[in-house]
């Protein structure tokens, strides 16, 4: 019975429904490459979790990282919430009384979960396995929360304020997202019409990036502006899915969808609207896409058709790109980019072993 609670929140934190597209996105489309592909000189450096697989989903101003990682295999999973310090200090951060810690661990949506005072945000599932969410400050403090009605509580976003988006399921398993103000306040809401919620990034501003799902279980994104207006919208080449993965200062919005048969490429909405959709060179999938800072800089992966074809990108706010591989791996995963143009995320070895990484000196200038 634990194993199956935990494996069901994990499927509910991700998103079954949403992940079957995934499965779908090999499909072949040809590409005419207009921008060369560069890899500069950069550092590199790699990290491990203890025992255990890894998954960074966020980084801060100093290079502070946090994630998830788990150990054991199915269906004896322990999963824990972690930060990897400036300095390299790699630390267990899972709340008292956690059974199980997830740190951006949400289908797509790629929140920032932790701010440039240090603040993280996730979720936790206690001994009676129900999840609540949590905030634990630079000082290590836990504080744990829950919007009125939830039965799962996933944050996924924290800004400089301290102020938290997320989403929720009730007991009726509808989804609905949440906005946790810095004194702790809970604003629940709803995109209209939709049946499920995902509230994703949030910015200085307070403007939520975010994704739902209509009564077809068709997936379109919505912004919710701090007033708590709610606009809706889809890539116009988009027709199964339409994620998105962050959302920076400037309101810019980044992510992924999916055409008609089924490919994935990548889109930037910036703040007045316009969708530009964009793929790297020799690409015949981009998926997923990554994080955006502050610059307009966004990170993801894609597949070019070839076996070991799978690579990580840096997408310049000038719209060029460079190929972000980890020496010697097989898969290269770029999950968020700093300020500084700092990226984190992880690869796959030649042995299926999973690390973590950090990229210096990757953004242009």
């Amino acid at each position: 019975m634990k194993n199956q609670n935990v494996l069901r929140n994990i499927f509910i934190s991700i998103g079954v429904l949403l992940a079957l597209t995934q499965l779908l996105t090999a499909g072949t489309r040809e590409r005419v490459p207009t921008t060369p592909l560069v890899s500069p000189q950069r550092t590199f450096a790699t990290f491990d979790a203890p025992g255990g697989h890894i998954s960074p989903s966020g980084i801060n101003s100093a290079g502070a990282i946090t994630g998830t990682y788990y150990m054991g295999s199915y269906p004896d999973l322990l999963f824990h919430s972690f930060l990897r310090t400036a300095d390299g200090t790699f630390i267990t951060i899972d709340p008292p009384g956690s059974t199980g810690a997830y740190v951006g661990w949400s289908y797509g949506l790629v929140g920032s979960p932790i701010n440039a005072a240090g603040a993280i945000t996730g979720t936790y599932t206690d001994a009676s396995f129900v999840s609540h969410g949590f905030l634990r400050t630079a000082d290590g403090t836990f504080t744990t929360f829950d919007p009125p009605g939830s039965t799962f509580t996933i944050p996924q976003g924290i800004n400089p304020a301290g102020a938290i988006a997320g989403y929720y399921f009730d007991a009726d398993f509808v989804g609905h997202g949440f906005l946790r103000a810095p004194h702790g306040t809970t604003t629940e809401f709803d995109v209209p019409g939709a049946f499920v919620t995902l509230a994703g990034g949030i910015n200085q501003a307070g403007t939520i990036a975010g994704s739902y799902l209509d009564a077809n279980f068709v997936e379109h994104g919505f912004v919710r502006a701090p007033d708590g207006t709610i606009t809706t919208f889809d890539v116009p080449d988009a027709v199964f899915q339409t994620t998105l993965t962050g959302i920076n200062p400037a309101g810019a919005i980044t992510g992924h969808y999916l055409d008609e048969n089924f490919v994935g490429h990548g889109f930037l909405r910036a703040s007045d609207g316009t969708v530009t959709t964009f793929d790297p060179p020799s690409s015949i999938d981009t998926f997923p896409v990554g994080g955006i800072n502050p610059a307009g800089a966004t990170v993801g992966h894609y597949y070019d058709g070839t076996f070991g074809g799978d690579h990580g990108f840096l997408r310049a706010p000038n719209g060029t790109f460079t190929n972000v591989d980890v020496p010697a791996s097989l898969y290269t995963a770029p999950a968020v980019i700093n300020p500084a143009g700092v990226i984190t995320g992880y690869y796959v070895d030649a042995s299926g072993q999973d690390h973590g990484f950090l990229i210096m000196s990757a953004q242009r200038r």
